[in-house]
């Protein structure tokens, strides 16, 4: 087996790194677009995106619609360039865990007003429901329904307290 070269071994980190940007709920192609911008460093067209990931040009512009809404990329301007040019977030764990922080609150939120639309029907209709025979069953039907509300409270209390690190980059983080 031959010596890796360096396009052996970017092309390994950008496999890596896209499994783990994947655990944060992007598609793998997605993750992989991310990793190849986060890894060029330096902003880049859709032409170039998808030469580097051997992918359309219509494939590359819906991945990077999909990191502009979570803000983990940013479109740039550079004098001379007609083309729109992209590039990543530098402070990595921040932008992921804002995106990612807002987009499980959301999720804790509609769950939890769904919830409390169902508490609201129960309470008001709980024993004359049919199939309600034992108002022990419905008592605790809605006793549980209530645990999950309180539940999903505690989720968005939780959440809002998880506060990213302000500009800080991981070198400085992992030298303190």
């Amino acid at each position: 087996m031959s010596e890796p070269n360096l396009k052996d071994i970017n092309e390994l980190i950008t496999t890596e790194f896209a499994k783990t940007v994947e655990m944060f709920g992007l598609t793998p192609s997605e993750a992989r677009l991310f990793a190849i911008l986060y890894l060029e460093g330096e902003p880049m067209t859709l032409d170039e995106m998808g030469e580097a990931l051997g992918k359309s040009k219509t494939s590359m512009s819906t991945g990077i619609r999909s990191l502009l809404e979570l803000n983990l990329v940013e479109r740039v301007w550079k004098k001379g360039e007609r083309k729109d040019l992209y590039r990543a977030d530098e402070n990595l764990y921040k932008k992921f865990m804002n995106a990612f922080i807002h987009k499980w609150m959301d999720a804790t939120n509609r769950q939890k007003h769904s919830l409390e639309q169902i508490e609201t029907v129960l309470s008001q209709n709980g024993s004359n429901l049919p199939g309600a025979a034992d108002p022990k069953e419905v008592n605790d039907l809605n006793a549980r329904l209530k645990d999950m509300i309180a539940f999903h409270q505690l989720l968005e209390t939780a959440f809002k307290k998880i506060k990213p690190a302000n500009s800080v980059s991981i070198d400085q983080k992992l030298n303190s």
